[in-house]
């Protein structure tokens, strides 16, 4: 633990719950609530199952958890590496502007520095003059010339089916 009572550590099984309700807080942050669907159990199947999709580092103050991120493993093409992908990071609203925040996400770059990873990225909604201020100032650009694009629900189905499958 530092001088300021944070710490940083790998989320378990036991953090579950947490992460939860971390990410349902941050879903009503960003106005999306509407699309949280994740459930303890598919937490627990996708992080800590026989083939974890993502881990997560879960940020104490003192010995209450006020923050997480979730990230996982990307490959670039072009770097001919992997990379990594910070899927949520979020910091409770009494914690913030105390730097949590910058601590997360030096964590998570310590994991892709330590693993030799060639980058990491993340997406953050363009109204959040809040983290984008803290991403300027660890020196982090916007890719302006990508455009992320998204498939789920019946549109993802459709496309699935129209190929045989394997």
């Amino acid at each position: 633990m530092t001088s300021d009572g944070v710490r940083i550590e790998p989320a378990s099984e036991r953090h579950v719950p947490v992460i939860l309700r971390f990410i349902t807080e941050l879903a009503a942050y960003e106005r999306l609530a509407h699309e949280v669907v994740a459930t303890e159990d598919t937490l627990r199947a996708s992080l800590f199952g026989p083939r974890p999709a993502a881990e997560a580092a879960i940020a104490y103050g003192g010995d209450d958890p006020v923050g997480f991120a979730i990230y996982f493993q990307t490959f670039s093409t072009f770097l001919g590496r992997p990379g990594l992908y910070l899927e949520d990071l979020y910091v409770t609203p009494a914690w913030r502007g105390r730097g949590v925040g910058r601590r997360l996400l030096a964590h998570v770059a310590r994991v892709a520095v330590d693993r030799g990873y060639g980058r990491m990225e993340w997406s953050v909604l363009d109204w959040n003059e809040l983290a984008l201020g803290v991403y300027r100032k660890i020196g982090a650009r916007p890719m302006d010339e990508w455009t992320v694009h998204r498939l789920t629900g019946e549109a993802l189905r459709r496309l699935a089916g129209s190929v045989p499958s394997p």
